[in-house]
């Protein structure tokens, strides 16, 4: 784990602060930057997201898909959690710590706006981070690529529909050009860029030279994401400092949904009898979000300075030690499950 990975909560908090404090020093810069968009998309906004994105999707290798019949059952899991489970239970949450909960805390369009960011979390699937995670079980590599390129093919078709679908359950007005462009913008063309830039390094004869490439390009995503954080608290700073304990309120329903997705898809693989190398990452895919494309998507929709924007950095700064807290409850539990090497003889076919 990357000195950014390992302190990347550090990092976030570091960004939340500095923004809050430009924010209340310079508003006019912020409301300058803010009025740099095209088709609701801002523009700064877009540039630093890319270069998020970007890095990422290099390591999406669609050759793996043919590995797609292996060990079905960890990718069942995989699939069924982040794509019918983990959105609806986000969405619930959201709406009984906002509508009932917390109803007298927060206003009620204040309160809609953070329940969107929520399910924007929620149907984001994991795509970079969780490939950390699985290293640090000592996952199987192979098999998380498979599931990891497998979910962004399907994020192509289904994350509009899906985060339209909640958003407007939850009495969320969703322009759909917005969001149809913000995922052309953020899913399909950096996916498409990562297979054309794998495709020139020859990832196919050498992929130490696609490693290679990734750790050059790493600091871009780095400097992206801190930036992001800069801006989006920079604009959010009155209504922070108005009512400090708002970044309370969202972590609580996010760390909830976090514990309960992962021993959701934990508790089903120790079931089924998957073997660890599988089910630690599959949990951990499940658990972790793409929050890079939630950030995105709700500064197109809502705006920079939205609460829904606010709800997904959020998810950011509680994203990492939750995460290294599942990883050590899962390396604790790892004898509990059989090893891959074990499969024939336990007669296990996951």
């Amino acid at each position: 784990m990357g000195l950014f990975e390992r302190w990347l909560s550090l990092w976030v908090g570091l960004g939340i602060v500095a923004g809050i404090a430009l924010g209340a020093q310079f508003p006019g810069l912020f409301e300058a930057v803010a009025g740099l968009e095209y088709a609701s998309v801002n523009l700064v906004v877009a540039v630093l997201i890319w270069a998020m994105i970007y890095p990422m999707m290099v390591n999406v290798d669609f050759a793996s898909l043919r590995d797609v019949g292996r060990r079905p059952r960890g990718l069942c899991i995989t699939l069924v959690v982040n794509w019918l489970i983990k959105p609806f239970s986000m969405a619930a949450l959201g709406v009984l710590f906002f509508e009932v909960v917390f109803a007298g805390l927060v206003a009620p369009e204040t309160a809609r706006e953070y329940i969107a960011g929520m399910i924007l979390l929620g149907v984001a699937p994991c795509t970079a981070m969780v490939f950390v995670w699985s290293q640090l079980v000592r996952g199987d590599a192979n098999y998380t690529l498979v599931q990891v390129s497998i979910n962004d093919l399907i994020m192509v078709f289904a994350f509009a529909p899906l985060a339209a679908m909640l958003l407007g359950i939850t009495e969320v007005v969703v322009p759909w050009e917005t969001l149809i462009l913000s995922v052309v913008l953020y899913v399909v063309t950096p996916l498409l860029a990562g297979y054309l830039t794998r495709r020139l390094l020859g990832a196919g004869q050498d992929s130490g030279r696609v490693d290679a490439f990734t750790q050059r390009i790493k600091p871009f995503s780095i400097v992206g994401l801190v930036a992001t954080v800069v801006l989006l608290f920079g604009f959010q700073a009155e209504k922070i400092l108005g009512q400090p304990g708002v970044i309370a309120l969202i972590a609580v329903p996010l760390i909830i949904q976090s514990y309960g997705i992962f021993f959701v898809a934990y508790g089903w693989a120790y079931v089924w009898r998957v073997p660890f190398e599988t089910a630690a990452p599959a949990a951990l895919i499940g658990t972790s979000n793409f929050f890079e494309l939630a950030v995105a998507v709700a500064i197109s929709l809502f705006g920079l300075n939205s609460g829904a924007a606010l709800a997904t950095v959020v998810g950011v700064l509680v994203e990492v030690p939750v995460m290294l807290s599942l990883v050590a409850l899962a390396n604790k539990t790892r004898s509990h499950f059989p090893a891959q090497g074990n499969l024939r003889a336990v007669g296990e076919n996951s």
